[in-house]
């Protein structure tokens, strides 16, 4: 009797799934194990409709996404505590409401921050490439910089390019309570001008580009084309995966402008694939990362070879070399390394930092609202004419800083405190104030009227006092800021022959409050110093009668032979800001092109 062909019995799913896990081990008892909760979300009865098995895949599919990002998690090792706390921070902020209160530049979103997995990952690159310089474009709340920062040595460098000072204020308390905080350094502003003016000669081991999508051609250009990269350096992109849309192409369904950043990107990952100079890899870590480094670079060190057998040979003749030169010890103070590991240039930067200028809708004041810009700070543009105010505001705006205009009469204590008041509110703190404003009322000593004086010194003298306590009551209760007081070489010399009894005098007054204060308020972090202009060429002389007839007899008078110009003074104002000058008391810095020497 022919035996029948055999039947196969059909395997139950969890029995195959049992199998592949324990090969020939897998007994009837072992398949009715229990399987990881993942495995066993998508164990179901064989689907037998089309709509069944459709939903059956779906579910799987949801089930292995789901399972496969907590497994990450739980593969991966833990952020620090500081990193952690940034996280949280990060969370629990509501950027609708800083947005609308004019905080930010732009409508963040908790969203954007960096997860520990992509975190620890570029952390990880940075350890392997024993970085210790390393470029992050795009910071946001700083989550992946302090998460690099502890992957680097102790003199490390972790430098990172963002656009809104609000950013930088916010992460830097969590920064400074870390104990790797130090290594990171914000440089505020635009990115890419930032990164044609960085110096050729600090390369970086690692770039990590995270910005807007539009410019990320231009970083990545401007990287290679100005040879950023050190020796075996990378560039690591961020979301070049981008929800998709690369290779995907636009959705129908858009309302977030995905498509545009998609488009952006996909143009980028062609760009990069297209160029021969370099090679790259792209991996799908959370929404794509691309990992680019330049062909033809130098390769590590070899490790040495097993010795070859040694084989007799005839002696060669010996030749003695002169003995080598000692090695030179390089010192490693702060001469060599700079203050906190920073160029003296670096050190002059005022990158997150607010300021106040009075006075600033024109001149003097004009000049150091935009020297201050320059440098990176935020700016409060305050006059007694708000449409000026209004104009230099847009100026710096249009230069890519953050300013606002406020109007103030600097003689008037409640509107002293209203102005400090408002800068506070608006960025979050008071770093710098530049007490510019002033007033002069020429006339001979015997016929200036009482009013005049008055007025001299009350704005001159008492305001400048007033604005110098407001503004010292915020940053002595954080231990920290810089004063800047506009006084006069008239505080030095009597100017002739212009008669100007009452402004010389409230100008002398400015130096000496600026000393006392100084002397009271250096040894609790805040430094009082001024800065005394020569006659300044500006169309209050030209357009004023009594004066523009004066200026050959004036030109006499200077070494220099010309008359200052506002940009001569804009150096001053931003030393004095900087912390460059932290050990600057109570000094009078006198620009005035040698007039007080003869």
């Amino acid at each position: 009797m022919c035996e029948g062909p055999t039947v196969v019995k059909e395997q139950h799913r969890a029995k195959e799934q049992a199998s592949s896990i324990f090969g020939i081990r897998a007994a009837e008892t072992v398949a009715r194990a229990a399987l990881p909760e993942t495995l066993a979300e998508i164990e179901a009865p064989v689907p037998d409709t089309p709509s069944e098995r459709l939903a059956a895949l779906i579910d799987e599919a949801g089930a292995l996404v789901h399972g496969q990002e907590e497994y990450l998690l739980k593969c991966t090792s833990p952020p620090s505590a500081a990193a952690a706390a940034l996280e949280a921070k990060t969370r629990a902020a509501d950027w609708k409401a800083h947005h609308a209160a004019g905080e930010t530049k732009f409508l963040f979103s908790d969203c954007w921050t960096t997860d520990v997995v992509e975190a620890k990952t570029l952390a990880m690159f940075a350890a392997m490439l024993k970085a210790r310089r390393v470029l992050e474009i795009g910071m946001f709340t700083g989550y992946g910089a302090l998460t690099i920062a502890e992957a680097l040595p102790a003199d490390g460098e972790m430098i990172t390019f963002e656009i809104d000072p609000f950013l930088e204020r916010f992460a830097r308390p969590v920064f400074d309570a870390s104990p790797h905080g130090s290594k990171i350094d914000v440089k505020i502003g635009d990115a890419l001008a930032n990164l044609k003016a960085w110096p050729a000669d600090k390369k970086f081991d690692m770039v990590f580009v995270d910005a807007d999508k539009g410019s990320y051609q231009a970083y990545y250009d401007t990287v290679l084309a100005r040879g950023l990269l050190a020796p075996g350096g990378v560039v690591v992109v961020d979301n070049v995966l981008f929800k998709g849309a690369p290779y995907v192409g636009p959705s129908k369904f858009d309302n977030r402008s995905w498509n545009d950043g998609g488009a952006a990107v996909a143009a980028f990952n062609d760009h990069v694939a297209a160029d021969d100079r370099v090679e790259q890899v792209m991996l799908p870590i959370r929404d794509g990362i691309t990992i680019i480094r330049l062909k033809d670079q130098p390769a590590l060190a070899p490790v040495a070879a097993a010795a070859a057998p040694v084989v007799a040979q005839a002696p060669e003749p010996v030749v003695v070399a002169p003995p080598a030169p000692p090695a030179v010890e390089v010192a490693s103070d702060a001469v060599v390394s700079g203050v906190g590991n920073k160029p003296i240039l670096d050190r002059m930067r005022l990158d997150g930092k607010a300021a106040l200028v009075t006075g600033a809708g024109q001149g003097i004041g004009r000049a150091f609202a935009h020297a201050l810009a320059e440098a990176g700070a935020a700016v409060c543009v305050a006059d007694l004419d708000l449409d000026r105010a209004k104009a230099v505001a847009a100026e710096l705006e249009a230069k890519g800083a953050r300013a606002y205009a406020h109007k103030a009469d600097c003689g008037d204590p409640a509107a002293i405190a209203c102005m400090v008041d408002t800068v506070v509110e608006k960025f979050g703190a008071i770093d710098i104030a530049v007490n510019n404003a002033g007033v002069n009322k020429n006339s001979a000593a015997e016929d200036t009227p009482l009013a005049d004086w008055d007025l001299t010194f009350n704005l001159n003298t008492r305001g400048v006092f007033l604005c110098c306590q407001a503004e010292a009551k915020h940053m002595l209760a954080k231990g920290c800021g810089k004063i800047i007081n506009t006084a006069s070489m008239a505080s030095l010399l009597v100017p002739h022959p212009q008669k100007q009894a009452a402004y010389n005098c409230s100008k002398a007054a400015v130096v000496k409050l600026t000393q006392s204060l100084a002397c009271e308020w250096a040894g609790r972090g805040l430094n009082v110093n001024c800065v005394s202009p020569g006659i300044v060429d500006t169309p209050l002389i030209w357009d004023n009668p009594a004066l523009n007839k004066l200026a050959d007899q004036w030109l006499a008078q200077i070494p220099a032979n010309r008359l200052a110009q506002v940009t001569d003074l804009q150096a001053a104002v931003v030393y004095l800001a900087s912390e460059a000058s932290d050990y600057m008391v109570g000094h009078n810095l006198v620009i005035e092109g040698g007039q007080s020497l003869w």
